[in-house]
């Protein structure tokens, strides 16, 4: 039996964790979870949303699976998933945007992979005020992060039968920064001759995802293009909600919904598990449990085609009661 970091997180994620952990062990895959705490819940006890024990949990276990996590506003605390990407140097951001059945959007045939570099760019926030009125803020590009998060987009191209990669800059103005991103995509992308590639200003992006996104497959990007644009497709697909995520590097790997922890509903039973349940997909097709991937996917999406989910996808199921229809489909 594996053993798996389980960051239960603050807000909603007790019970969207709760949820998850039960569709698993009903679909007959048995994993040791090693539940650890994070986040507001912590603070006064241990002087840090993300104590060091976590981190350890993580680097023993290789793989954890992560609820919203709160960071506190105004208490100097930096964002855990900062944090946890710097501390394990997780440095693939990974973002599935599809179409899921019965959730209504304006496009039915959105098939996107949104892979982002974590590390650098204008993202890192290095910045400094020249004077009490001009702020600098420094965008910093290597080669060595661009070529590995262009080979990772290449590689999980070719793992899951993807047939293009998309890279996207703004090298016609930064030719620098974004011309180093560029030309280091050029130079990968010549050692996968089955993969076909692709190049596309930033803007230009945009407005087409907004008009025709089935024409793209993988996308990879810099930090901060990459976390916009990572947005834009999950709400071509429904919203947060329903938008898994991963932070994955060289040694580990997290799994995690992209939405936050919303505590206003917290305790309420009515959080929506999906977006968790899709990472939790995804972590297990990770760790080549791939009959048991399958299996909890097509349970979710009989339970979706049903009519069966929460209020926020315009349903009437408690949390519980959303639960308890994906475990009877399995």
């Amino acid at each position: 039996m594996r053993t798996i970091t389980l960051i239960n997180g603050d807000g909603i994620g007790p019970e969207i964790s709760e949820a998850v952990v039960k569709i698993i062990a009903a679909s007959g895959l048995g994993i040791d979870w090693e539940i650890q705490t994070a986040g507001e819940n912590v603070i006064a006890e241990e002087g840090s949303p993300l104590p060091d024990r976590v981190i350890e949990s993580i680097k023993k276990n290789k793989i954890a699976l992560k609820a919203p996590v709160t960071t506190p506003i105004g208490k100097g605390f930096r964002s855990v998933n900062v944090q946890l990407r710097k501390a394990l140097d997780l440095y693939a951001n990974l973002r599935p945007c599809k179409n899921l059945p019965n959730i209504k959007t304006r496009f039915d045939n959105v098939d996107i992979v949104v892979v982002r570099e974590n590390t650098e760019d204008l993202y890192a926030g290095i910045e400094r005020m020249q004077d009490d009125d001009t702020a600098e803020s420094i965008k910093r590009i290597t080669r060595n992060a661009s070529e590995r998060i262009c080979k990772f987009a290449f590689d999980y191209a070719l793992k899951n039968g993807r047939k293009e990669v998309c890279v996207v800059t703004k090298a016609n103005i930064m030719k620098l920064s974004d011309g180093l991103f560029l030309n280091a995509f050029r130079d990968v992308a010549a050692n996968y001759s089955s993969v076909k590639n692709r190049e596309i200003l930033v803007d230009n992006l945009c407005m087409q995802l907004v008009q025709k996104p089935e024409q793209f497959d993988v996308l990879v990007l810099p930090n901060l293009y990459g976390d916009i644009v990572s947005d834009l497709c999950a709400g071509l697909i429904g919203g947060l909600g329903v938008a898994q995520g991963a932070n994955i590097g060289e040694d580990y790997a997290v799994f995690e919904p992209v939405h936050g922890s919303a505590p206003d509903i917290a305790g309420k039973n009515s959080a929506n598990p999906t977006a968790l349940l899709l990472s939790a997909i995804e972590m297990l097709r990770f760790i080549s449990e791939y009959v048991y991937a399958d299996k909890i996917e097509s349970a979710l999406f009989k339970t979706l085609e049903n009519g069966l989910m929460t209020k926020d996808l315009g349903g009437h199921c408690s949390t519980s009661e959303f639960t308890e229809a994906v475990i009877s489909n399995l």
